[in-house]
């Protein structure tokens, strides 16, 4: 997995911003939700529960939104809430208070995670000047981060899209659509062509 930031001209005219350094934004939520015991994929499980957080009993950082630059890195986010809960839950809760405690725990941990995206996306917009601002990928399905992202598009002046819940997490109708995208524009394939485990998007050829 992994979190990007890249500047679209036209299908195959990428230039790539910024990336996740170590853990991107969803394996850090599944990663997260997997310690306190919720089920996978835990992304939306975390933030079923942060609904029930107090937004005010625990404040996480927002990592590397305190330098330039638009790279992400979450391993840090994911080690705070690991020490945070280890710090929190000391056996001594009722299950009622343990879940409560969980579900702070999710809601600041949620509320970094979706900060650290608006101030990076923020910055992308102005650094490109753009006016268009896309959300994909399983973290885009997220309300709270919509929510957020579209306030911070309308003060910077741009609109911001994502696909339907149901595709966020599709990465089958992702992939067809992009071939669709570039087929529709005359790029061309023979049976003949090898494998790749990797193919950064800039590196694809402009149509």
């Amino acid at each position: 997995g992994h979190t990007q930031l890249v500047e679209v001209k036209g299908i195959g005219q990428y230039r790539l911003l910024g990336e996740s350094l170590d853990d991107a934004a969803g394996e850090a939520f599944d990663k997260t939700a997997k310690m306190m015991g919720l089920p996978y994929p835990g992304g939306p499980e975390l933030a079923a529960l942060a609904l029930q957080g107090d937004p005010r009993r625990f404040q996480f950082p927002r990592p590397m939104t305190d330098r330039p630059g638009l790279d992400f890195s979450f391993s840090g986010l994911k080690t705070f809430a690991l020490n945070t809960l280890q710090r929190e839950v000391t056996g001594d809760e009722n299950e009622a208070q343990l879940l409560q405690t969980k579900a702070d725990i999710a809601r600041a941990f949620e509320e970094a995670v979706v900060d650290t995206l608006v101030i990076k996306c923020r910055r992308a917009v102005r650094e490109c000047t753009a006016a268009t601002l896309v959300l994909a990928g399983g973290v885009s399905a997220n309300r709270h981060l919509r929510e957020k992202m579209q306030a911070a598009m309308k003060k910077e002046g741009a609109r911001v899209f994502y696909p339907r819940t149901e595709f966020c997490t599709d990465n089958g109708a992702m992939i067809a659509y992009a071939g669709w995208q570039r087929l529709r524009s005359g790029a061309r394939e023979s049976l003949g062509f090898g494998a790749r485990a990797r193919w950064p998007m800039d590196s694809l050829a402009g149509l």
